[in-house]
């Protein structure tokens, strides 16, 4: 809003300072700093509404150090995270970018997903909350949404190659601008490729995994990339709600892989260091660096009141958002593949239940009675139960994202 008011008034009237709008990089450190301000200043005002509403956490007897502690700390902070997201986009964001739109969209979509999953555990005192399947159906929907829009949205191209100087030189508009956006955007092409390491170029299409050719083998590819585009939105949604269990876990985890996907999406976005790293050059797609820094600093302005002790939990309507958001971002910008390394805390949780789930009911049927290979699931509870305080499980697993996120960038030069 304050973006195109600003853009509307400077084309009319040149006001002073008005141009810096046009820069992605002063949009995008105004909106982590907006973003902080936001999630600070109005944080304790929403902590202690829902402490008035007794909107506890219910801790279940797990033998955990510390648990009773935990016991009626407000939930549903993800409140916090997503209110401070979405206020620095609508001002500062270009809401005609399609992919700003589809950013908007998952975050209201899975926040009120995890929004009616707080509210039956809390107001209707049910403990499972909403039914697996509803939250299933919710992320198919969005699924479903990205990737028909991928499909079918022209506004969303890939250049496939990018022109030399002298050809860019050619493309020079008559008040001697080069918009390297509006004269490339032209060049794009709809497809699926995307970016996954160790091959050439580091890119692959899904197209290649369609014995089809022609219109039917198109059409059929587009079906498969809405069937990857579900199965990631799914995987990594549920992958960060487990990894929400420890203070200051998930939404730490989760602002480090904000961070390099923001950088990804700012490299993308830009013809010349696109052209420079010989990746994938995604017109438009620059612009979601603003909503990664706006999610960044209220993902931080959040762990100043989630750090342990925490004085609020972000509950489903934090952790299911969270995942989504950066499945459906990952996916905008085609770095989805790269999702298991990037998001390793994410994949490593999930198989932790997973294994013991599976573990557990084999030896159940083969000895009569369940075993298990964690003492406890997800693996940060088999840390705990070792003994080993909250505060440092939380800070090794930071460490060992800041390891994934790195390895996450070098691969963009691994061929």
């Amino acid at each position: 809003m304050l973006y195109s008011l600003v853009e509307y008034l400077n084309n009319h009237f040149d006001i002073p300072g008005g141009g810096m709008f046009q820069y992605i990089s002063f949009r995008a450190v105004s909106a982590i700093i907006l973003a902080l301000l936001i999630g600070i200043c109005f944080g304790d005002k929403i902590i202690h509404f829902l402490q008035k509403k007794q909107i506890g956490e219910e801790i279940r007897q797990l033998g955990l150090e510390g648990e009773n502690a935990k016991k009626g700390t407000p939930t549903m902070g993800g409140i916090i995270i997503l209110g401070a997201t979405l206020i620095p986009i609508l001002l500062l964001g270009d809401l005609s970018n399609i992919y700003i739109q589809l950013m908007i969209i998952a975050t209201v979509w899975l926040g009120l997903l995890g929004f009616l999953d707080d509210y039956i555990k809390v107001f209707r005192k049910h403990k499972t909350g909403l039914k697996g399947k509803f939250k299933v159906i919710g992320q198919v929907g969005l699924g479903i949404i990205v990737g028909s829009v991928m499909c079918l949205s022209q506004d969303i191209v890939v250049v496939e190659q990018i022109p030399s100087q002298q050809e860019i030189t050619t493309t020079i508009t008559a008040d001697n601008n080069y918009d390297s956006n509006v004269s490339l955007e032209m060049l794009g092409k709809k497809n699926t490729k995307t970016t996954i390491p160790f091959l050439k170029d580091n890119e692959a299409d899904y197209h290649n995994l369609v014995p089809v050719k022609g219109q039917l083998g198109d059409i059929l590819t587009w079906g498969l990339y809405i069937l990857i585009a579900i199965f990631i939105i799914t995987a990594v949604s549920n992958g960060a709600n487990l990894t929400d269990g420890l203070d200051g876990l998930s939404a730490g985890v989760s602002a480090i892989v904000v961070v390099v996907l923001g950088v990804l999406a700012y490299l993308s976005g830009n013809v010349i260091y696109s052209d420079y790293l010989n990746i994938m050059y995604i017109p438009y797609s620059g612009e979601l660096t603003v909503y990664a820094t706006a999610l960044v600093g209220a993902l931080i302005a959040f762990l100043w009141f989630n750090c342990h002790p925490a004085q609020v939990f972000m509950g489903d309507t934090g952790s299911l958002a969270l995942g989504g958001i950066i499945a459906v971002f990952a996916l905008l910008i085609r770095k989805e593949l790269l999702l298991p390394l990037l998001c390793g805390i994410f994949l490593i949780e999930a198989l932790s239940v997973i294994i013991q789930v599976t573990y557990f009911k084999y030896t159940k049927k083969k000895y009569g009675e369940g075993r298990r290979i964690f003492l406890m699931s997800p693996i940060h509870h088999h840390y705990q139960k070792k003994g080993m305080p909250e505060t440092k499980i939380v800070i090794r697993f930071w460490i060992i994202q800041i390891l994934l996120a790195a390895m996450t960038l070098v691969t963009l030069k691994i061929r």
